[in-house]
């Protein structure tokens, strides 16, 4: 009696065609609804000034600061005016890190008002590190 000669014929496979086509068919759907945040929609025209620019850590916290006084951060704009709007919208994208770096991108033509309460939003906050971007003065040599 040979038994191990009847479970060989007895070997079943697994389709795995079907489950590669939903797999794809699932990633196609991901990558086709996810939204990409760019932060170069907006269009500011930073200031300019004559020392070097340094480079933007990675981990920074941008906010972006309009001609007409208007506040993004994260990418999205904060709805409302004032401090307390800017505080709660600063404070849902940095989360508990205070010590993480700000980098603030303010338009040429932004009222000063609009980047003086955005720094003191910043300081309720508590954050300690504010960099405040600027481009290269025209005419500078070598860039």
């Amino acid at each position: 009696m040979r038994i191990g000669a009847a479970r060989r014929e007895d070997d079943f496979e697994i389709n795995v065609i079907s489950l590669i086509d939903v797999l794809l068919t699932l990633l196609m759907f991901f990558v086709m609804t996810t939204t990409f945040v760019q932060q170069a929609r907006l269009k500011v025209s930073l200031p300019q000034a004559s020392n070097p620019a340094e480079v933007p850590p990675r981990n920074a916290l941008v906010i972006v600061i309009d001609r007409r006084g208007r506040y993004f951060v994260g990418g999205s704009e904060v709805p409302g005016q004032g401090v307390d709007p800017l505080k709660q919208a600063i404070a849902a994208v940095a989360g508990d890190d205070r010590g993480q770096p700000v980098i603030l991108r303010a338009d040429a033509e932004t009222p000063n008002q609009a980047v003086v309460t955005a720094m003191d939003a910043l300081g309720q906050l508590g954050f300690a590190h504010l960099a405040l971007a600027t481009a290269p003065a025209q005419g500078d040599p070598g860039r």
